[in-house]
């Protein structure tokens, strides 16, 4: 069975085809906001329109396989920002009423789960799910992808964009981050965790509080210092953050596996840290392959095979679902 998945939550539209046994292909284009400004919905939502067809048709030359060929059309139903989903919503109807197959839509973050078991060949971890919108930690029991912790305002990737947005202007923040907080000395922030969860809106605050008044005060090469001081110091209370509730969903579900996924999953910090947290509590400690850790289509359509029961044909009753929990989920 060959399931064709449709990701288009926010800011990459991504086409991944799979079967039963391996990725066919994984295409994506990613917009880019305007210089120093976030994601505007609108402005993602008419780049995934521009790309979608080209994207289709690489991703199934890259597979060698004619639209005809596919079994079930996959697509990322939530949560995402509405206009987005709504792009991926309307095409995955368009497809899969073109060659007459079944239609599935898929929780987002759950499907960064499931390829990451995939990829990885674990089993039942205790998941770290951080990317720009999301950020849950997270574990099966009982049916449903438990939520154990979670941010309380900000993602922690959003955190990262925000801070390097105000410090450089440049966009994605997360390797602009890791570069500069590499000879950054420590300046203390805010540690922000609330029993199991955690808020990041205060430190990003903090951070352009402290910059924006050295602005003011301090040389050019003095302050290009301390911008990587703040990112250094940024990255350790976050991070810390992560790995400390990470390790106490660890130590509550009594698992043994630990699985980084998302976006941020590509942060050499946040795998330092963990990895050595995981080593210290004799549990073994998985990562996402960068290709797919952020948003892609494989994921989306991996997840359409796990759940190909349930497919449907009746087209017009499916809509997208923009605040969708990964704990509202039963997994089958």
């Amino acid at each position: 069975m060959i399931s064709l998945g449709i990701e288009s939550t926010a800011h990459t539209f991504g086409i991944g085809i799979m079967d039963e046994e391996k990725v066919l292909a994984n295409i994506k284009d990613v917009y880019i906001p305007k210089h120093g400004s976030g994601i505007h919905p609108i402005e993602a939502k008419e780049h995934h329109i521009a790309v979608k067809e080209n994207v289709l048709m690489d991703a199934l030359k890259e597979a060698k396989i004619n639209l005809s060929d596919v079994d079930i059309v996959s697509f990322s139903q939530g949560p995402g920002l509405p206009p987005c989903l709504k792009v991926g919503l309307e095409f995955a109807k368009e497809l899969a009423r073109q060659i007459k197959k079944p239609i599935i839509g898929v929780n987002h973050c759950i499907a960064h789960i499931e390829i990451g078991k995939l990829m990885t060949g674990c089993k039942d971890p205790v998941t770290l799910y951080v990317s720009g919108g999301n950020t849950q930690v997270l574990a099966f029991s009982r049916g449903r992808y438990r939520v154990f912790g979670e941010t309380l305002d900000l993602a922690i990737g959003n955190a990262i964009d925000m801070v390097i947005r105000e410090l450089t202007g440049e966009y994605p923040g997360g390797p602009v981050m890791e570069k500069l907080a590499k000879n950054g000395k420590y300046v203390e922030l805010p540690y922000v965790v609330k029993g199991m969860d955690l808020s990041f809106s205060g430190i990003v605050t903090e951070v352009i509080k402290k910059f924006k008044k050295a602005q003011g005060t301090m040389s050019k090469p003095k302050l290009e210092e301390f911008m990587s001081d703040l990112c250094y110091s940024f990255q350790e209370t976050c991070y810390a953050m992560l790995t400390e509730v990470t390790e106490r969903a660890l130590a509550h579900t009594e698992k043994n596996e630990c699985l980084l996924t998302g976006g941020v999953a590509t942060s050499q910090r946040l795998q330092e840290m963990l990895k050595i947290m995981c080593e210290e509590r004799g549990a073994r400690f998985y990562v996402c392959p960068k290709e797919y850790a952020g948003d892609n289509g494989t994921m989306i359509a991996w997840l359409g095979l796990l759940q190909r029961k349930q497919a449907k044909k009746d087209y017009d009753k499916i809509d997208f679902i923009q605040k969708w929990r990964t704990d509202e989920v039963e997994i089958s």
